[in-house]
């Protein structure tokens, strides 16, 4: 599912408008009804609403279903802030449709707000200001989202949480912006949504689909990708039925140091449960006991230092490499990594030690093979690239890595993204805080470099590693509890 920037999705509601066609009041309309029939599956009508509009088109939003649920038997009272005097066409319309109601109870605030005493038993909506908001809030709209992130009601957010910023909330205020319990945000999600800081702010999030122009979705260029089942499901492919192990790929897993035998297990039970036709696992000889016992379908190469890596390897005859996992930093295993880096020309997978040992000499980083994949957490990407302040710039600076190595980044974490060198970024939405746990990088590094030596191209390769890795960490804590779960049950 392509996803767009805030300035993007306004350009797809105009099309909608135009070529549907269909009046904004309208597609206003169809929002929200949307929204209310979300409101409804979560809150019987016993439940008090209040429902907070701002002047602009969420403001709409938001009168429009305090009109709604009124007609359905809530009780509603609504406040619109009007400092300015200024609503957007829209917005007076629906203002004006709500008080045609007999029962209507709206507040329009233009110079003092009287806040209404909230309780646990309440709800709030929020549509004070949505996706388009581009600086900071301050002033009164700053002390009523201060005051109703105070109160102990439930609020639910039309589209974004007030304060929030679609994209960038670099120098965004924390204190004034909503703490959603539920955003319900339509049509699409917003880059924001994927950050870390940000959970904090959208609770629970669910998209909602209000019809926007099928024609401007496809064909509107985007970035940015949220990994769905029905397209990762077509990359997998069925085997032939005279198929042999030499159909699947020849890889060479470069792992283990003394003490840290078990990531190159982990990883070497992941390559081979990923479907692998051959596997090598390249150990110091302390491991190689361990891995022959461990893994018995898999081959061992034995380096010539008993306690860690320190030769490199012919990498000729497989399709792909992966390194890093358990290493360690032994000066003779960082001499090794980089003479390895400069010899290869096959792609690799290059994760944990391998890149910390990159990231004190960065220069080898455009000596990587193209088509290689680097897959940092947020602390390894920035041993890499920086310090970076929020998650936002890490992004930016994970694309300006994959386009200066040709490589691509899956930078690890709630919502892993694979990014390519072109600067496609792919979103992934499985997986869960239970895979939180050690060895479970290594297991994607095993998965991913099966997927890479079965011949699948880096991006196609990465994609379906992290959101396979996610599924299987999903049923894993199904089956065992967050909490219950180790690396091991991944694979």
């Amino acid at each position: 599912m392509k996803f767009f920037p805030v300035k993007a999705i306004k350009e797809i509601d105009a099309y909608t408008i135009a070529h549907e066609p269909i009046a904004s009041i309208d597609l206003m309309e169809r929002a929200a009804s949307v929204l209310t029939e979300a409101v409804k599956q979560r809150w019987s009508p016993e439940t008090p609403m209040v429902v907070m509009a701002g002047p602009g088109n969420n403001g709409g939003d938001a009168l429009a279903m305090a009109r709604l649920l009124l007609e359905a038997g809530y009780t509603v009272t609504a406040y619109l802030f009007n400092p300015r005097e200024a609503l957007s066409a829209d917005c007076a319309t629906n203002r004006d449709r709500l008080l045609q109601r007999p029962d209507a109870v709206l507040h329009e605030v233009k110079t003092q707000f009287v806040p209404p005493e909230l309780t646990a038993h309440h709800v709030v909506i929020d549509g004070l200001f949505g996706s388009g908001l581009n600086k900071p809030l301050e002033g009164g709209f700053a002390s009523v989202v201060r005051y109703l992130n105070a109160m102990p009601a439930p609020i639910v957010s039309i589209d974004m949480p007030s304060g929030l910023m679609g994209e960038d909330n670099t120098n965004n205020t924390p204190a004034h912006i909503i703490k959603a319990h539920l955003t319900l945000t339509l049509q699409l999600p917003k880059l924001a949504f994927f950050f870390a800081e940000n959970q904090a702010y959208l609770g629970q999030w669910e998209l909602l689909d209000i019809g926007l122009s099928p024609e401007a979705l496809d064909e509107t260029p985007s970035n940015y990708h949220l990994l769905e089942a029905d397209e990762v499901r077509q990359l997998c492919r069925q085997r032939a039925r005279f198929a042999h192990k030499g159909d699947f790929g020849r890889a060479l897993l470069i792992a283990g140091s003394q003490g840290m035998a078990g990531a190159a297990v982990l990883a070497a039970r992941a390559c081979l449960r990923a479907g692998v036709g051959l596997l090598t696992v390249h150990v110091p000889r302390c491991n190689n006991t361990i891995l022959q016992t461990a893994v018995p379908e898999a081959m061992t190469s034995i380096d010539a230092c008993d306690t860690s890596f320190a030769v490199p390897q012919d990498t000729k005859r497989y399709q792909a490499v992966g390194i890093g996992p358990g290493l360690g930093r032994a000066d003779e295993t960082e001499a090794a990594v980089l003479d390895q880096i400069e010899a290869c020309h096959t792609p690799m997978v290059v994760d944990a030690d391998a890149l910390n040992i990159l990231a004190d000499h960065r220069h080898y980083l455009t000596q990587l093979p193209a088509g290689s994949i680097l897959t940092p957490h947020p602390k390894e990407l920035e041993r890499l690239v920086g310090k970076c302040l929020n998650s936002y710039e890490r992004l930016l600076k994970a694309t300006e890595l994959a386009r200066l190595t040709r490589c691509y980044v899956v930078l690890k974490g709630a919502y892993s993204v694979v990014i390519g060198p072109q600067g496609v970024c792919c979103f992934n939405p499985t997986g869960n805080p239970g895979m939180a746990t050690a060895g479970s990088g290594d297991v994607l590094t095993g998965i991913i470099l099966a997927l890479l030596a079965q011949g699948r191209a880096p991006h196609e390769a990465a994609c379906l590693g992290v959101y396979l890795h996610g599924l299987a960490g999903d049923m894993a804590a199904a089956a065992l509890g967050q909490e219950s779960l180790v690396a091991s049950d991944i694979i």
